[in-house]
Formats: structure tokens, sequence, C-alpha cells
């Protein structure tokens, strides 16, 4: 995991096997998180959609289908409003009554009132130009466990490796649990001693907790558990045994994982390291290189082959291509081994880009039976490792494959294509035979201002070997004429006819 926090907004790179697999990005105007606990204020019911309008103090209003309310609503809502009103002095659910659950196919007018106050969390965040979608089912995450209100039932990850794991899980959470709180037990709890997940327990309650104390006092709308911020719950979510290396550039943020890390998983405290060089984070690891690398509408594979993507208003197509290596000698058997790389390569487009709702892809036309079946099978391997839950179907009769995935966040959008620094979009520039009389007038200018100055030169590598080229060169000529050695320095990033001018601190001279 790389973390770049040093600028306005933090950056986190998912990094598996060398390749870019997630990029999350955090502004600190981020307020409405998944999983964050509001107390909020229904401005509008709406019984054509099913649904509630509800004020958390977003600009749009959130959306809170009768679906989400969950089967303990009328529970939860009598907790709250004796909570705030003052009636009830603990938290822990021991002797609550709960309220008889509601239907499926119920109306949701039947449930709430228009302007009535309801305790809600964010399910989906704000995604162009909706609100955020809220869920009345209460979920509290940890690392080994999650906790839910009002529920009795403990559930087990599937993910576990062996049954007996599972059943001693199922006993063992069963008896630490607090009565009237049903627990989710997450794959991380797997080997985990009753101590680990007892503390986990007492963590998470001290967070219920945390609601129902500001329930008393909060007026809607109102933020009452916000959840941990991306790289704590990234942390949480993520780390296993399997991660070798945290890197941060930033002192507070490390610090702060730092912390965390000690309170989690203090065995894994020796994996974080603070980056001290000179160059951004994200280019010492490549991330950059792999990002410009990975967007944009084309994404190239080791084989030449290619995947296009596009997007429309109902969904995401991708199309897959050959290229032109495409070897004449068994053919079926080139064309399931470019299928097969392509599937690698969307399961991870769609972990990267967080592209949810229907995506089809258009894989090479393969008539064997068998290829198509290793084909559907491969590409549900590569999205085991997909948090985002999604279904992928078999190839249609068309050779069409259909993967549905789950929307949570907005998709993530970075654009690779830049304006050309050279010419600036027009399409023209300057006479390169000019370049460098261009330099030599600068030059001048700098020593009138600066007679005693120890400069450095960066200019494309061309443009450096044409200044040092032949006795006398460009570079010592400057020396006669000023007595100051002038450091020429090559770079490949600078377009060929672009220069700049650095003192001895390397601090560029702007003229």
């Amino acid at each position: 995991m790389i973390i770049s926090a040093a600028g306005k907004n933090i950056e986190i790179a998912l990094i598996e096997n060398n390749k870019l697999v997630e990029i999350h990005r955090q502004k600190p105007t981020d307020n409405f998180t998944v999983g964050d606990v509001f107390l909020g204020k229904i401005n509008r019911i709406t019984p054509a959609l099913n649904a509630a309008f509800v004020d958390i103090g977003h600009k749009k209003d959130a959306f809170l289908h009768y679906t989400d309310l969950g089967p303990k609503v009328r529970t939860l809502q009598k907790f709250a409003s004796l909570t705030a009103a003052g009636k009830l002095k603990y938290s822990t659910l021991d002797k609550f009554r709960n309220e008889p659950e509601i239907v499926k196919t119920g109306k949701i007018d039947q449930v709430f009132d228009k302007k009535q106050t309801i305790l809600a969390q964010i399910l989906k965040e704000p995604i162009s130009t909706k609100g955020p979608r809220l869920s009345c089912e209460i979920t509290i995450p940890g690392r080994y466990l999650v906790i839910t209100p009002f529920s009795d039932v403990v559930a087990v990850s599937k993910k576990i490796s062996t049954s007996d794991e599972r059943k001693r899980l199922q006993v063992l959470v069963e008896s630490i649990k607090p009565k009237n709180f049903g627990v989710i037990v997450r794959t991380a709890a797997e080997g985990k001693t009753t101590n680990e997940l007892f503390d986990e327990v007492n963590h998470l309650m001290a967070r219920w907790d945390q609601i129902c104390q500001q329930l008393k006092t909060a007026k809607p709308p109102f933020k009452l558990l916000s959840e941990l911020d991306k790289t704590s719950s990234l942390l949480r979510d993520l780390l296993t045994d399997k991660f070798n290396r945290i890197v941060v550039d930033d002192k507070d943020t490390f610090e702060s994982i730092k912390e965390y890390l000690s309170d989690i998983a203090p065995e894994m405290s020796n994996i974080l390291q603070f980056h001290k060089g000179s160059r951004p984070i994200f280019d010492v690891y490549g991330v950059t290189k792999q990002i410009k690398h990975s967007f944009g509408k084309t994404a190239t594979m080791a084989s030449g082959a290619y995947i296009v993507i596009e997007h429309t208003e109902a969904m995401h197509v991708v199309d897959v291509n050959s290229g032109n290596k495409m070897p004449s000698q068994n053919q079926a058997e080139a064309v399931l081994k470019i299928n097969l790389e392509a599937a690698e390569e969307v399961a991870r487009q769609l972990r990267l880009r967080d592209i949810g709702g229907i995506i089809i892809i258009d894989f090479i036309d393969m008539r064997d039976a068998e290829h198509r079946k290793k084909l559907v099978a491969a590409m549900r391997k590569f999205m085991k490792s997909d948090r985002a839950q999604h279904t992928v179907l078999p190839l249609s009769k068309f050779g069409l494959m259909q993967i549905t995935r789950q929307r949570v966040r907005p998709e993530v959008k970075i654009t690779t294509a830049e304006k050309c620094p050279t010419c600036n979009g027009t399409g023209k520039i300057n006479a390169t035979i000019l370049l460098t009389d261009d330099i030599e007038r600068d030059l001048n200018v700098i020593m009138a201002a600066r007679p005693k100055a120890k400069l450095k030169l960066k200019v494309h590598p061309y443009v450096a070997a044409y200044l040092r080229k032949g006795i006398p060169n460009q570079q010592m000529k400057w020396y006669l004429a000023h007595y100051r050695w002038i450091q020429i320095v090559p770079d490949a990033d600078f377009p060929l006819t672009t220069y700049k001018w650095y003192d001895e601190k390397d601090d560029e001279i702007r003229l």
C-alpha cells in the first residue's frame, strides 16, 4: 500500500504482484462516507417510489427505499426516540423490548411520517446528481467482527477455509456477544483467540455507546458516528499477512497509521515505512506510470492484445481485440490465451476504476465449448479478490459475458490525455533553430541580475547533446563569456523545446 498524503488530498494505491489494482482518493471535504451514521429528518415521502427523501446535511436529500429499512426498523426508531428523550440511560439492549418486524411487501408511509426524525446509515456515497443512499439496518464494522443491534443472529464468513473453524468461531462468538446484538464474523477472524475477539466486541460496543450518547443532545441533521478515514478503513478491511509493505510520505499520517497498527495488528508495525526522498512517492514506486497506462479508453496487455472500455448511461461495455500479433497456427488455443489474459485485465480494471452496475464484455469468438467454460471459470477466479459484491454470468450464444458489480461510490475517473506542453494544444511550435538563441538571451538576463550565481540548465537530452557537441562547444563559449560554468542537466521528461533554469539551491529561476 502506497499512501501519498503530502498534498491537499490523500491518495492511496494498492499494488498486488507489482500491478496497481486499486486507487482511492480522499478530500478533506468528504463528509459523506459509506458507513457514517446520521440523525436525519424526512423531508418528503413518495409512495410511488415507496421511498423517503431525508435531510442529512447534504445538498441533495438522501434516498431511503422501503427495501433498505430492514425488518427491525420500528425497534430502531423506538430506541432512538426513547434515547433522545432521555428515557434510556444505558446503551446496552439486554432488557430492551423489540417491536414487531415490518413485512417485506409493506409501504413506507405506513412506517414513517413526514418530518419524522430517523436514525440511518449511509449505504452509498453521493454519485453524480444523486444524493447519498441510506439504510436503517445499522452495522458497526471492526477488523474481525461486525455488530448489528436488535438482532441475535451470528453469521460466519463462507470464505473461512474449514467447517471446523467456522463452527469454532460460531460457538465462541455466541458466548461473548452482548444480548440483542447480532454479529457477522469476517474472514480475518480465522484463527483468532477468544481474547482478541472479546477485545473487538468491547471496541465496537464503545462505538455503539458513542452513538447513543450523542443521540441525547443531537438535532437533525447530525453525524452521530464517522466511519474511519479512508486509510484506516482500508487497513481494517484489507490488512492480512500477505501485506509486506506500507509506505507513507507524510509524517502526521505516518504516526496516525503507526498508532492504528499498534492497536489492530502490532505484529505488522514493522512493515510501515516513511518515504524520505525528494521525488514524489507515486513516481518512486511506479504508481504514476501505471495510472497513465491503466486509465483511458484503451488498456494494452503484455501480448499486444488490448481492451477498449466504453461508458454509457446504462452500462459499461468492454471489447477485446487481439491486436496484430495473432499467431496463424492453432488459432483456437491462441484465442483462448488472449481471452484469458483479457479476463484478468478486465477484472483488474473493474476493481481499479471501481466500475459498478452492468458490464458487458465482448470476448473474441470461441467455438469450443470447453474453452468457453474455461473462460467463465477463469473470470470468476480473477474476480474473487474483488471486495464488491458481483455476479458473473456464462457467455451468451453471441459470445457476450455479463457481469453485475455493486456500486457504492462514484467511479474513479482519471484523465490521462495531456495538453501538449510544447504547443499548448495549438499544433504549432516556435522554430527549433531559435531555441539556443532563446536560452542565451535568458542566460544574459540572469547573469546581469545575478553575476555570481551558480546556474543549472535543464533541457531535453537531444538539446543537451547539441550544447556539449564539439570543441569549443556552446557550454565552453558561455564559460568564456561569463566566467561561470553552466551545468547542463538532460531530462527525458522535458519536451524538445522546453528548458528551465535553476539556482544552486535547485529553485527554479522564473523570468
